[in-house]
């Protein structure tokens, strides 16, 4: 596809998928996310987006430091209801990249349900951030909040996104901007994905929810 050349550059999420040995789907259980993943997922990249990309792949690192995270071993928690803004959106981000799951996942194999990754993502969570992630086998966790402002828009921004959402820009006011809106989401991925203004992650030592 002709995606964003930056798109390329943008850090990958490397995790290990048990269930794909035991299918015989890859003989490594290794899977490597990339951006443009989450980008054909959700149909376009956009702030949300990125910050749903980033804040995984901040949570994975705090919680498994330099191993590799097992996916379908991580439990996804949502302050927000499934339907409050751009909850779902970042909800979906998060299951892609861990495996973690509503009511509607995978429900495992056999009656022990093995590998099974239904009720891993949770709704209306009481968390002081935007989601939390928690391992299954340690029952550490962590806490992320996103903050975009860290990573301000374009001041151009202002006059063309009202004309955009009323359908009367031209077509050099939408190219400009969707010039503008992928800078921001370069800025994010590439210049400010470590960036502890952008994203914020502090330990979570609630008592384990016993999903497991």
């Amino acid at each position: 596809m002709d995606f964003p050349a930056f798109f390329d550059r943008v850090p990958v999420v490397t995790l290990h998928e048990p269930l794909a040995v035991v299918l015989g789907t890859s003989t490594s259980g290794v899977i490597v996310y990339r951006y443009a993943d989450a980008v054909k997922l959700s149909g376009h990249s956009c702030p949300t987006v990125a910050g749903a990309y980033l804040m995984i792949r901040k949570g994975l690192a705090r919680l498994y430091g330099d191993g590799l995270p097992e996916r379908g071993g991580i439990e996804i928690h949502m302050r927000d209801a499934r339907d409050e803004g751009t909850t779902g959106v970042v909800a979906a981000v998060a299951t892609l990249l861990t495996g973690a799951a509503p009511e509607t996942g995978f429900g495992g194999i056999g009656a022990n349900r093995r590998f099974a990754r239904r009720d891993l993502l949770q709704f209306d969570a009481p968390i002081d951030g935007l989601l939390a992630l928690r391992r299954r086998d340690t029952g550490k966790g962590v806490i992320l909040d996103l903050d975009m402002a860290a990573v301000p828009p374009d001041p151009a921004m202002r006059a063309l996104f009202p004309r955009i959402s009323a359908e009367t820009a031209d077509k050099d006011e939408e190219a400009r901007f969707a010039t503008l809106w992928q800078q921001r989401v370069e800025r994010m991925l590439l210049q400010h994905a470590d960036d502890p203004r952008l994203i914020r992650a502090h330990a979570w030592d609630a008592a384990p929810s016993g999903l497991s």
